[in-house]
């Protein structure tokens, strides 16, 4: 039995620019498919400023995520973790459901669970539980249960390789996201502050430019321009429809 689930995209990563810089081609390509669009972050990016504290820095990246949500008419949500020190907590869970059951989401996007950054696999932890028992009535949260486990998918960064540098499992598939590439340079640009942070902590020039780079590579994969990679999670206790992979089938290959 085929099951359509809700048309509902939830883009849960660890910090502001994360889903525009790994998933936003995606997101945009769902969106004129008929999808709602829901952005959000564990943290919000406390320690990614320069020139600013931890509270200045929150407020501006919050409103550059506002911003970059906003070229897709989504809501952005930010869970109140700390930037650099996100736990896998009860607290965390919990409201990480409570968003998942409030915004009634179908399919879910979230980091790898190799990611480069402890942040990062911090949320894919906690992002997979909350997914897994977001349809169950005894959490205790107030927000109804949803009548089914929704899909999961996870977005990489722009290397197929784990924290140590080792190859991880190739995508499932890749996405061809030429024909949008303007509407994600568009929400990439609203996070002004990152600029200073890379060129600080990478010597890194044009921080959008080598995001976009990255969707190049891909694309030199999949044999088109710009791409993005996925991968479904297929593992116990989750539902398996290919929804997102039939929804966007003229932008879908599959191959290395």
């Amino acid at each position: 039995m085929t099951r359509r689930f809700n048309k509902v995209a939830l883009s849960i990563n660890a910090h502001p620019d994360d889903a525009e810089a790994w998933n936003a081609g995606v997101l945009k390509l769902l969106k004129d498919k008929g999808y709602k669009i829901v952005i959000a972050t564990m943290t919000g990016g406390d320690l990614g400023g320069c020139g600013m504290d931890m509270e200045e820095t929150a407020r501006v990246r919050y409103q550059e995520a506002k911003n970059a949500a906003a070229v897709l008419d989504a809501e952005y949500y930010t869970l109140g973790g700390t930037d650099g020190f996100l736990f896998d907590t009860k607290e965390m869970r919990l409201k990480t459901i409570s968003l998942i059951r409030k915004v009634k989401a179908g399919v879910i996007f979230t980091h790898l669970p190799v990611d480069y950054h402890s942040d990062h696999r911090t949320t894919a932890s906690i992002v997979e539980v909350a997914a897994m028992v977001s349809s169950l009535a005894t959490v205790p949260v107030k927000e109804k249960p949803l009548s089914i486990t929704p899909l999961l998918y996870h977005s990489s960064p722009l290397t197929l390789s784990d924290p140590l540098g080792s190859q991880i499992t190739p995508p499932h598939f890749f996405v061809d996201v030429t024909s949008v590439i303007e509407t994600k340079k568009k929400m990439l640009e609203c996070h002004v502050s990152q600029i200073d942070l890379m060129r600080h902590m990478h010597k890194m020039d044009d921080f959008f430019g080598f995001v976009l780079e990255g969707n190049r590579n891909y694309g030199k994969m999949a044999g088109v321009e710009y791409a993005e990679v996925y991968w479904q999670h297929l593992g116990g206790g989750f539902q398996k429809e290919p929804q997102v992979q039939n929804d966007l089938s003229e932008f879908l290959i599959k191959k290395l």
